[in-house]
């Protein structure tokens, strides 16, 4: 008999835990360690989504658990009004990372930074208007919660007054086409912001946006489009805000997205690669925007607001990424999973499409490729084999698009672990092949 079956754990946990999501594994997990999670069979699992898309160093990385055990026996939590030189030195580091970008202030999680950035941005403004993505996340907070279309907003009440989004592009799914059938996303965003236009009453603060919609299907913003999005906000006085709670610290081959398109946001938001699986979030912005925002009273003050531990171990994810140059092996590691899923889609007709940067990538499974009719059942069907052989894999479904994996594996990945999730992800979908 398993000991994943514990019946004690279960009973416990079916009576006491609040279901908040997803369907919980049916696995115990003990421990984890590098790639690798390990239920109480002591089986190893190849973790491809980093925890919850965070672990960027893999779990219980050596430098990380050095650095918790030393700031632990300093100081980890102060009155938020206290600074510590972890604090100063880990908002140092990022202000050198993106220049002009010289403000920062530490908090949690990934809602909490976006509260924080829409906050003050609102302030700044004037305004109270944001717009963000249909395929968004950005938390499940109230502001950030009001920005997510992806999932979430049934039987809750009203949204924040003000609440406008837009189409993502999608390249696989296009809206608007050029002569040739390539995705024409320039005409899709005037035609969006036309929209816009017609429903602000004057009063547009803010654009929050994903460089890469993880959670929307994995849609990448094409080269291009930030730029296009960056003037259609500065014509409306609007600020944008990218979160980068997931493409930042790396993982997309450049230290933060943004920087393959030479755009830099107005305001920058990290969270879960930042503390590489901590929680750990920071807000950037400019001396302009951080001064004006000041001068009115700025208030975004919370329990663990610039607490030295979590500072300590944002400051060691930047010391390991910039010694061991994850930056770059994400852009490796990342073309040999790319070429591994391609292959994949050359022989199997689930697969529907293949896309993403660096260690974030996607692939779409659908029921017929002429037809690109969703295939979810398949997708879970591949989940849940995927993770009988030992490989841990996310997938999102969404109205209008197929199952879309998640795929992120931490960029410490070997080579050799790639390997082993492609084998076991192509045997999956054999499976799933054979059975029906």
């Amino acid at each position: 008999m398993s000991l994943n079956s514990d019946p004690q754990f279960w009973a416990f946990a079916n009576r006491h835990l609040t279901r908040y999501g997803p369907d919980f594994e049916t696995i115990i997990v003990e421990r984890a360690e590098g790639s690798f999670v390990y239920d109480a069979d002591s089986r190893a699992i190849l973790d491809f989504t980093s925890g919850q898309m965070s672990g960027v160093l893999g779990h219980t990385h050596p430098d990380i658990v050095a650095t918790v055990d030393r700031q632990m026996r300093s100081v980890a939590h102060l009155f938020s009004g206290m600074l510590s030189r972890p604090v100063v030195e880990l908002a140092s580091r990022l202000a050198a990372l993106a220049p002009g970008l010289d403000r920062v202030q530490l908090l949690t999680t990934g809602a909490e930074s976006n509260e924080a950035a829409i906050r003050m941005a609102k302030l700044v403004t004037g305004g109270h208007e944001v717009v963000a993505f249909a395929q968004s996340w950005h938390g499940m907070t109230g502001a950030a919660a009001s920005a997510t279309y992806s999932a979430g907003r049934k039987g809750y009440g009203p949204a924040a007054t003000g609440s406008f989004m837009i189409p993502a592009p999608n390249s696989y799914r296009p809206r608007f086409t050029r002569p040739d059938g390539r995705n024409d996303w320039q005409a899709e965003l005037d035609d969006a912001f036309a929209l816009i236009d017609r429903q602000s009453t004057g009063n547009l603060a803010a654009f929050i946006a994903e460089p890469i919609l993880s959670s929307g299907g994995v849609l990448e913003l094409p080269p291009g489009y930030l730029a296009a999005l960056k003037s259609k906000c500065n014509e409306r006085g609007m600020l944008l805000i990218l979160d980068e709670a997931q493409t930042g610290i790396g993982r997309t081959g450049h230290m933060f997205a943004f920087q393959r398109d030479g755009v830099t946001p107005d305001i920058l938001t990290l969270s879960k690669t930042l503390g590489a699986g901590l929680p750990l979030a920071a807000v950037m912005t400019t001396e302009e925007i951080e001064q004006k925002a000041h001068e009115r009273g700025f208030l975004f003050y919370t329990t663990h607001v610039s607490d030295p531990l979590p500072a300590a171990v944002g400051v060691t994810v930047l010391d390991v990424v910039a010694r061991d140059g994850l930056v770059e092996k994400a852009l490796v590691r990342g073309a040999q999973l790319r070429r591994g899923l391609l292959s994949l889609q050359q022989r199997f007709e689930c697969i529907g499409d293949v896309r993403g940067r660096g260690l974030l990538l996607g692939l779409e499974v659908v029921a017929d490729r002429q037809t690109k009719a969703p295939g979810f059942e398949m997708g879970a069907w591949i989940m849940e084999e995927a993770m009988r052989r030992g490989l841990s894999m996310n997938i999102v479904k969404l109205p209008g698009m197929g199952g879309v994996f998640r795929i992120a594996p931490p960029l410490t990945v070997t080579p050799e672990e790639i390997d082993r999730g492609l084998e076991i992800l192509s045997d999956s979908i054999g499976a799933m092949v054979s059975a029906i």
